[in-house]
């Protein structure tokens, strides 16, 4: 990764040894917190068990998850379009909308986080991460689903589970995993904190209750059950790990 040195923590940072939504508004919007923290709490829990290796960060952005996997893999590469004030990191500029320019099996891991919704052909995306992992290795990504418009105009899909089943099996890769990130209280909480967020005064503390209340609530057993029956039909959104055969 270009100038390590001087990465420093954005959109995830660690917590009493776990990783999380910051709290730095201008990192993460309030009204945010709460996908971001389940985003968060995915990788937390499987980037150990699955980054090895070479590892690429597509659409890298700022590199939030540097710190995740860092110590986890031999070697970064941060790639994402030029242009943009988050550059100063990246090793390759580069459209994820063209063939990468990576010769095949260059790499063991792949990070797509918040990315996929951002690409026009992702058909071409899928078959070119295909390509350049390595036998064994794996993509691990999540994409929303009940969310708002964001970085538009650049905003240009919603998958359901079925579509992300059949990018996997048209890549010629197996699925590993496939999990949804909360249900029915985390879109209704999201939606209400986001529309009353930038009410004058009231806005910001209240979206902060609805989201600590909908954490708070879904913590319990009763509420894990709600959010786990209310996403099949009502995602949050999905993360996902695949894997090439060797």
């Amino acid at each position: 990764m270009k100038d390590r040195d001087n990465w420093r923590p954005s959109k995830f940072v660690y917590r009493r040894g776990r990783l999380i939504a910051s709290r730095d508004t201008d990192e993460v919007a309030v009204g945010s917190r709460l996908m971001v923290d389940r985003v968060a709490r995915c990788y937390d829990e499987q980037l150990g068990e699955h980054a090895r290796g070479r590892l690429v960060d597509l659409g890298c952005g700022t590199v939030p998850l540097y710190r995740a996997y860092a110590d986890l893999v031999t070697d970064v590469t941060c790639v994402d379009i030029g242009g943009t004030t988050h550059a100063r990191h990246l090793d390759v500029e580069h459209d994820l909308n063209e063939p990468l320019p990576f010769v095949e099996a260059s790499f063991d891991t792949i990070v797509l986080s918040d990315v996929l919704e951002h690409i026009a052909r992702p058909e071409l995306l899928w078959a070119e991460m295909a390509r350049i992992l390595a036998p064994g290795g794996e993509i691990l990504l999540n994409v929303p689903f009940y969310y708002w418009i964001h970085a538009g105009p650049y905003d240009f899909y919603r998958y359901t589970e079925f579509a992300l089943h059949r990018f996997v099996e048209q890549a010629g890769l197996d699925l590993v995993q496939l999990d949804v990130i909360g249900g029915a209280p985390e879109v209704l909480a999201d939606v209400v904190a986001k529309n009353l967020a930038p009410v004058p005064v009231v806005g910001y503390p209240v979206a902060v209750a609805v989201q600590w209340a909908t954490k708070a609530v879904t913590a319990t057993r009763f509420g894990r059950k709600v959010s786990r029956v209310t996403g099949a039909t009502f995602p949050f959104g999905y993360f996902l790990i695949a894997r090439k055969p060797a």
